[in-house]
């Protein structure tokens, strides 16, 4: 037996979701999360998988956690959160490949309590077309 959506509601498909949830997010462009990290206003969360790391590059100095471990390593309440999360206040900018999987990564983010939590349009592929730093 499969789950109905509720009475008057229909399926949401992912373009949709996205739609939907990108409403709600203060989203950046490759040079405005750039210029965050340099002044110290937003960490950097690199959330792609190894094998997209390996192959493109990283961005210097983002903290990667991979999209199974987000919330539990962004959390400042949680027992297996990173260093770098210290406070729901931080402005966090969720970076995936192409700027899909960081939008409801950084929804996800929001849900946790981390208001200013927001993602890269583009993803990491954005950064690169844009010339900044990337590291080998």
């Amino acid at each position: 037996m499969t789950a109905q959506p509720p009475a008057g509601q229909h399926p949401v498909g992912i373009d949709e979701l996205l739609d939907k949830v990108r409403e709600g997010l203060d989203r950046v462009e490759a040079e405005e999360a750039y210029a965050a990290d340099r002044a110290g206003d937003a960490l950097l969360v690199d959330i792609r998988y190894a094998a997209l790391r390996e192959r493109d590059g990283l961005i210097p100095g983002a903290l990667v956690v991979e999209r199974n471990e987000l919330e539990w390593r962004l959390d400042p309440q949680g027992s297996h959160r990173a260093p770098e999360a210290t406070s729901h206040d931080l402005r966090v900018v969720v970076v995936c490949n192409e700027g899909y999987a960081s939008s409801l990564a950084a929804v996800s983010l929001r849900q946790l309590g981390l208001h200013r939590a927001t993602d890269l349009i583009g993803g990491f592929q954005a950064w690169k077309a844009a010339g900044l730093p990337v590291k080998q």
